[in-house]
C-alpha cells in the first residue's frame, strides 16, 4: 500500500510539473493541443492524489501502524468520527488534504473552461500546475504521509490529541483549507489576464463565484474554530488573537477588500491596479498563513511541530510575490483607468476608504504576528504582542469600517449632494444617537468603544433596512396592489448580488453585536466550593452538589454536579467536567453551556477538584454570545442569495464576457 501511495504522489508531482510547462508553452505559442494536454495532466494529477488520499485513509481506518503518521495520530480506541479527522491533524496529512483540494479545484476550473477563454486558460493551467507542483513536492520529498516507522511495527497507536477529539475539528480545518486554497483560482485568472495582455474586467466576471466561495469558507472556518475554542478550551472566550487564528483573519480581510473594490472596477472601470494587487496579496497571505502554522515561527496551540518545511514555504511566498510584482509592473500601462474619483463624498470614494482600512487592519494584525520573533532575532529578547495591541487596532480601524458599512451601499455614485446625504442618512444617524443614549441610560456606558460600536451597528441596520424599504416601495408603485413581502422578494430577485451583500452586512452586524456583548459586558467569577455551597452570578444561583465520574470509549471524566436556580426556581442541573484519555497524555475540558433565548450563555468550566471533595470552577455569564453563531447562518443565507444563479444576470454577463473575448486579439 505504501508503494501505491508514494507512487501516486510522485505521479501527481510529475503531472503537475508537466501541466506547468505545457500551459506556459501553450500560452507562448498559442497551441491548443498543448493546452489540452496540460489540462488533462491536471485532471490526471487530481486522480492520482485521490488514490494517495484513499490509501492514507485506508491506513488510518485499518490502524496500519507501519506508517509513522498513523501511529502518531490515532489508536484502536479513538472513536470513528475522530479517527477519520486524524487525516488532517498532522503536518503530513493536512498537506495531503491541501493538495487534494488544490488539484480538485484546478481540475474543476480547467474542465469548466475547456471550450472557452482559450486566450487565458494556458496561463491559468500553468499557474495552477505550478501551485500543485509545489505542494506535491513538499509531500513527496519533505513531509510524506507514507513515511515508515522502521523495522519494528508498533502494536498500538499513540492516540489523538485530546482537544482535537471534538465535532468541530471534523469540519473546521477542511473549511479553512478550502478558503486558503480557493484563492489560488482568482489569483491564477488575474495573472493570466495580464499575461494574455488583458486589462479589462473579464477575469473578475469569470472568478466572482471562485472568490466568494473561499471567502465564505475562510469566514465559516474561523467561526467554527471560535466555536471549538469556546467549547473545548474552557476559558470562556472564542477569539484570543492567537497567531494561527490571525493567520486566517488576514487574507479574509484583504479578500473582503477585494470583493468590495471589484464593484468599482465593474461599474466605473477604476482601481484596476489595486484589484490585481489585492488578489495577489490575498493569495500570498494565504501561503503566509500556512507558513506560520508549519514553521515553528510562532507559538500557538494550533501549530504543527517545528520543521524545515517552513523555509520551503518562504521560498514559495517569495516566488509568488516576485511573479505577481513582475507581471503587474510590466502591465501597469494597460491597467491605467481613464476615470478618476470625482468627489470624496461618493460611493467610489467610500469603497476606496473601506479598502484602505481593511488592508491597514490586515497589516496591523500581521505585524502583531511578526514582531515577537523579529524582536527576538534582532534584540535577543522576545517582546510579545498581547490582546490590548490587537484590541486597539480592532477599535481604531473597526469603528470607521463599521460606519462605512452603512454609508457605502446608500451614498450616490460619482458625487453626492449635501441634500441627498442628509436625506439618506437622517434616520440612521438619529437612530444611532438615540441608541447610544439608551445604552448610557441603561448603564452600559462602562465600555465607551462598546457603546459606540453598538450604536453604529444600529446605524448600519437602519441604513440597510431603509434602502430595502425604498426599493420595495418603488416596486409597489410600479405594480399597485403588490404586498410588501412580495415586493421585497421581487426586489431581491432582480438584484441578488446587491441584496445578498446587504444580508451579509447584516450578518456582520449581528456578529459584532455578539462580540461586543461578550467582550465588554460579560460577568466572570472563579469560585471554590464544597458540597452544598452556593454562589450567585448574573441573576443565577449555582449550588455544587457533589463530584461524579463517567466513562467513555477512550476516556474517564470527573464531573461537578451543579444545580442552577433563577428566582429561587431550579431550572437545570449541569455537569461540567474534565476528561483524561487512555490514549493521549492531555486532558480536555467538557464545559457546560446553558443558552437562553436572549442570546445569553451561562458558561461553567471545571478547573479541578479541591481537597478531595471540593471543586474549582470558572463561571461566566456571556450576554449575546449566541448571536455570533446566528451570524454564521445569516452569512450563509446572504451568500446563497448573492451566488444563486439568475438567468437574466447570467445572460448579461455572458454577453459582456463574449464581447471582451472577441477583443482578445491584439
Amino acid at each position: 500500500m505504501d508503494l501505491i501511495g508514494r507512487g501516486s504522489l510522485l505521479l501527481a508531482f510529475g503531472l503537475a510539473v508537466y501541466a506547468t510547462a505545457a500551459g506556459w508553452m501553450a500560452g507562448r505559442r498559442r497551441d491548443r493541443r498543448l493546452l489540452e494536454s496540460g489540462r488533462r495532466a491536471l485532471l490526471a494529477a487530481f486522480a492520482a492524489v485521490v488514490v494517495a488520499s484513499a490509501v492514507f485513509m485506508w491506513a488510518i481506518q485499518t490502524h496500519d501502524y507501519r506508517f509513522l503518521v498513523v501511529w502518531r495520530s490515532s489508536s484502536d480506541t479513538v472513536p470513528q468520527p475522530y479517527l477519520t479527522s486524524s487525516f488532517w491533524t498532522t503536518q503530513q496529512g493536512s498537506l495531503l488534504l491541501w493538495l487534494l483540494v488544490l488539484t480538485g479545484l484546478s481540475a474543476l476550473v480547467t474542465w469548466q473552461n475547456r471550450r472557452r477563454n482559450h486566450d487565458l486558460m494556458p496561463w491559468v493551467v500553468a499557474i495552477l500546475g505550478a501551485a500543485c507542483a509545489f505542494f506535491a513536492f513538499t509531500i513527496c520529498f519533505i513531509a510524506s504521509p507514507f513515511e515508515s516507522v522502521g523495522a519494528v511495527v508498533p502494536t498500538a497507536g499513540r492516540g489523538m490529541v485530546a482537544s482535537l477529539q471534538n465535532p468541530y475539528n471534523m469540519i473546521h480545518p477542511p473549511m479553512l483549507y478550502l478558503g486558503y486554497v480557493g484563492f489560488t483560482v482568482p489569483f491564477a485568472f488575474a495573472m493570466s489576464a495580464l499575461l494574455a495582455g488583458r486589462a479589462d474586467e473579464r477575469w473578475i466576471q469569470l472568478t466572482r463565484r471562485w472568490t466568494l466561495v473561499p471567502w465564505l469558507a475562510l469566514g465559516l472556518g474561523m467561526l467554527l474554530g471560535a466555536k471549538w475554542a469556546y467549547e473545548e478550551i474552557g476559558w470562556g472566550g472564542f477569539w484570543g488573537w492567537d497567531p494561527v487564528e490571525n493567520a486566517a483573519l488576514i487574507p479574509w480581510l484583504t479578500g473582503t477588500a477585494f470583493l468590495h473594490s471589484v464593484i468599482v472596477q465593474e461599474k466605473k472601470g477604476m482601481l484596476r491596479v489595486w484589484n490585481v494587487s489585492l488578489v495577489a496579496l490575498t493569495y500570498v497571505l494565504c501561503i503566509t498563513g500556512t507558513f506560520f502554522t508549519r514553521s515553528g515561527f510562532t507559538s500557538s496551540i494550533h501549530t504543527f511541530a517545528r520543521s524545515s518545511i517552513g523555509w520551503w514555504f518562504v521560498a514559495w511566498i517569495g516566488i509568488a510575490a516576485a511573479f505577481a510584482i513582475v507581471v503587474i509592473s510590466r502591465n501597469a500601462h494597460r491597467l491605467k483607468s481613464p476615470h478618476r474619483i470625482e468627489s470624496p463624498v461618493s460611493r467610489e470614494a467610500t469603497f476606496l476608504f473601506n479598502n484602505l482600512l481593511f488592508v491597514a487592519l490586515a497589516f496591523a494584525v500581521l505585524w502583531g504576528i511578526l514582531f515577537p520573533p523579529l524582536s527576538e532575532a534582532v534584540g535577543g529578547h522576545k517582546i510579545q504582542t498581547s490582546t490590548p495591541y490587537y484590541n486597539f487596532f480592532a477599535v481604531a480601524i473597526g469603528l470607521p469600517l463599521l460606519m462605512l458599512m452603512g454609508i457605502g451601499p446608500v451614498i450616490a455614485w460619482r458625487r453626492a449632494s449635501t441634500r441627498g446625504v442628509i436625506q439618506a442618512f437622517r434616520w440612521p444617524f438619529l437612530s444611532a444617537a438615540a441608541g447610544i443614549g439608551v445604552l448610557l441610560l441603561a448603564g452600559f456606558g462602562s465600555s465607551v468603544p462598546g457603546a459606540i460600536a453598538l450604536s453604529l451597528c444600529l446605524f448600519v441596520t437602519v441604513s440597510i433596512l431603509l434602502e430595502i424599504a425604498r426599493g420595495a416601495a418603488a416596486r409597489r408603485r410600479l405594480a399597485p396592489g403588490t404586498s410588501w413581502p412580495a415586493a421585497t422578494t421581487q426586489l431581491v430577485a432582480r438584484n441578488r448580488r446587491r441584496y445578498g451583500g446587504y444580508v451579509v452586512h447584516l450578518a456582520i452586524v449581528i456578529g459584532i453585536v455578539a462580540i461586543v456583548g461578550t467582550s465588554a459586558y460579560a460577568t466572570v467569577r472563579q469560585p471554590v466550593l464544597e458540597p452544598g455551597q452556593s454562589f450567585k452570578i448574573g441573576g443565577y444561583t449555582l449550588t455544587f452538589v457533589r463530584l461524579t465520574t463517567e466513562r467513555g470509549p477512550n476516556w474517564n471524566s470527573t464531573n461537578a454536579l451543579i444545580e442552577v436556580r433563577r428566582g429561587g426556581k431550579l431550572i437545570d442541573t449541569v455537569r461540567p467536567g474534565k476528561r483524561s484519555y487512555t490514549d493521549a497524555p492531555e486532558s480536555s475540558q467538557e464545559v457546560s453551556i446553558r443558552p437562553t433565548w436572549t442570546g445569553e450563555d451561562l458558561y461553567i468550566a471545571f478547573n479541578g477538584a479541591v481537597r478531595g471533595t471540593g471543586v474549582n470552577l470558572k463561571v461566566l455569564v456571556n450576554p449575546l454570545v449566541n448571536l455570533l453563531w446566528l451570524a454564521g447562518l445569516v452569512l450563509i443565507a446572504g451568500f446563497g442569495i448573492a451566488i444563486w444563479p439568475d438567468a437574466r444576470v447570467a445572460a448579461r454577463v455572458a454577453r459582456r464576457t463574449d464581447e471582451l473575448a472577441r477583443t482578445a486579439a491584439p
